[in-house]
């Protein structure tokens, strides 16, 4: 599974380094992509003991949605929309039809 906290920094980026080169601001998303994956490898390996790579999917999706949501909304300060419950909903009914035994 994903960190979130860094899915959230992909992003940043756009806030804090928009006056930076665009290099700069790759180094960094692949800096972040590089810790990201040294914790996603090793979560993805235990929890594939437990769980279908699909429910493991709609896991990180629900994770990520859940963070990302209020990240937008607080930290870049987005506008709330109401396609984010439509959004939430479809993962909704995904993690149903992937988790229903």
């Amino acid at each position: 599974m994903k960190l979130v906290i860094t899915y959230n920094a992909w992003y940043s980026h756009l806030k804090h380094l928009n006056e930076k080169p665009w290099w700069i601001a790759a180094l960094v998303s692949w800096g972040i992509a590089l810790f990201e994956y040294l914790i996603q490898v090793p979560a993805n390996r235990i929890g594939n003991t437990e769980m279908s790579l699909a429910q493991l999917k709609i896991l990180q999706e629900v994770i990520t949605l859940t963070v990302f949501v209020p990240f937008v909304v607080f930290y870049m300060n987005q506008p709330l929309k109401l396609d984010y419950l439509w959004a939430a909903l479809c993962i909704l009914g995904a993690v149903y039809f992937v988790f229903r035994t």
